[in-house]
């Protein structure tokens, strides 16, 4: 509680003349007693009271402080159970204020400035910034930061997970921007780096050793709880943070990593260096980059490679979507090899697929031919394959055939005249055809879906839909004709019912 400094006054005054306790203070100026406390202890004025009485633990305070040097952190509960059993009839609630009182302090640890060379060190880590919609999925939106800690040059990058196929690749983004590589890359303890530690013993990752051994750099983990020692890059995501990330709009990922590099090269590049307070970090770079290692002649595949099971339907399940695979490679445990843009399915050495990478949920990513080669070797998939292309274009097929089901209807003829109507009529109208022999309670058959199609052609004024292409002379025939009115003819006859 912050008071003023009449009110000050008035405590000091009447605690260093008038003699009152620190509770009749704080009972006739209407304020607490911790208050008045800090108000004389921030004064400097001795305590003026009544002796304090000795308490129980007195007499055990030298075994609770012989005993708390030993073993700092040793608990309230086991220490009074300690001295319990050596006479002391105090509670043990009491006991813990007390000991919280008399333990020791840990003393507050200085840190060293870190200062490394041009070209010899950078630091990296991840930065979480939530999610990104895309379709049905929720994806997490990690930024893989890359900075040099002589220059303090940033790499930013932005990516839907934190495996360490992004990893790596993020490692070869900032590498090629930078034409060149540091000696020593410094990692956090994460498991794209360390897979486990115990004292000074250090099981690397071995992707990552491959990774490191190809490009000639030594990886370096921070030791346990110094996150000081990568101070540069965790600063650095805080910059990303505050200067970059907050109210910035994007369309997609790609759009917000194209911003990332143009502010990357822009404000990023235009701050003052740390290492040189007179020059800019675009300056510090250009000092640094001719000390970074050259880049090796043949780049490392960064591709995420694991082995599928695939069941008895020619799809590959990869990262909550399916993809389509030729159905003689069905029940095989194939390859699939992915980057951020593109999946490639494999058996052995062979490529049997090339996808457009997907970050919806649940899509079905198809090559026509792989369906087609399947649908005719097993003839009887047509009809499967033909009520889920009807479900697609036209949603109110499946109520048709439900009804049509529930009265016995031949569905294998049915699918087939209506997939002939979606060719000549389109999905939108045959969707909306089905509407209306839905809601007149039609029987649900082909018949009165044509006819509600043909009503509205020629509500339209449009010539018949053709199934195949046509002679010019033969589609003249089907022109659309308007008869005319019958009283036409009466007024040129004259208006008479003789006969000629």
């Amino acid at each position: 509680m912050t008071i003023g400094v009449e009110l000050e006054a008035q405590i000091l005054r009447y605690y260093h003349v008038e003699k009152w306790r620190c509770g009749t203070i704080a009972r006739q100026l209407h304020v607490h007693r911790g208050t008045v406390q800090r108000v004389l202890a921030q004064a400097g004025l001795p305590r003026i009271g009544p002796v304090l009485r000795p308490s129980q633990i007195d007499a055990y305070l030298p075994f609770v402080h012989e005993t708390l040097k030993k073993f700092p952190s040793l608990t309230a509960s086991r220490l009074y159970a300690m001295v319990y059993e050596r006479g002391y009839r105090g509670g043990q609630h009491h006991f813990r204020h007390l000991v919280s009182l008399h333990r020791p302090r840990p003393m507050a640890e200085a840190y060293l400035r870190l200062r490394t060379l041009p070209g010899e060190q950078a630091q990296c880590d991840w930065g979480s910034f939530g999610h990104l919609q895309i379709g049905r999925a929720r994806r997490p939106l990690m930024a893989f930061v890359m900075v040099l800690s002589w220059s303090r040059q940033i790499y930013l990058h932005f990516f839907l997970d934190a495996r360490m196929d992004s990893f790596l690749a993020g490692h070869a983004g900032a590498w090629a921007a930078w034409s060149g590589l540091p000696r020593v890359v410094l990692y956090d303890n994460l498991k794209s780096a360390v897979l486990e530690r115990r004292g000074d013993a250090i099981r690397f990752n071995p992707t990552l050793l491959a990774f490191a051994a190809h490009h000639r750099y030594e990886p370096r983990p921070v030791a346990v709880y110094r996150g000081n020692e990568k101070g540069r890059v965790e600063r650095a995501i805080r910059f990303v943070r505050e200067n970059f990330f907050a109210a910035r709009k994007f369309v997609d990922l790609d759009d917000l990593n194209a911003q990332a590099a143009l502010w990357c090269a822009g404000p990023a590049a235009d701050r003052p260096c740390r290492e040189e307070p007179t020059i800019t970090v675009r300056e510090a770079f250009a000092r640094e980059q001719p000390s970074l290692l050259a880049l090796p002649a043949n780049p490392y595949p960064c591709e995420l490679q694991l082995a599928v099971r695939v069941n008895k339907t020619p799809y590959v399940r990869f990262d909550l979507n399916d993809y389509t695979i030729p159905h003689t490679h069905v029940r095989r445990t194939l390859t699939v090899r992915a980057d951020p843009r593109q999946v490639r399915i494999l058996d052995g050495a062979d490529l049997l697929a090339t996808h457009v990478r997907s970050y919806d949920r649940g899509a079905q990513i198809e090559i026509a031919t792989h369906i087609d080669a399947l649908i005719a070797r097993k003839r009887e998939a047509r009809h499967h394959r033909g009520l889920d292309h009807l479900a697609q274009a036209a949603p109110a097929s499946q109520t048709l055939m439900l009804r049509a089901a529930e009265r016995g209807g031949n569905l294998g003829n049915i699918t087939a005249n209506l997939l002939r109507l979606l060719d000549r009529y389109g999905a939108s109208e045959l969707q909306a055809a089905i509407e209306e022999t839905l809601a007149s309670g039609a029987a649900p058959h082909p018949n009165p879906v044509r006819l509600a199609l043909e009503r509205r052609r020629e509500a339209r004024k449009l010539p018949p839909p053709v199934a195949i292409p046509m002679p010019e002379h033969v589609r003249r025939k089907d022109t659309l004709v308007t008869p005319h009115r019958l009283d036409i003819y009466d007024q040129i006859t004259g208006g008479t019912d003789e006969l000629a």
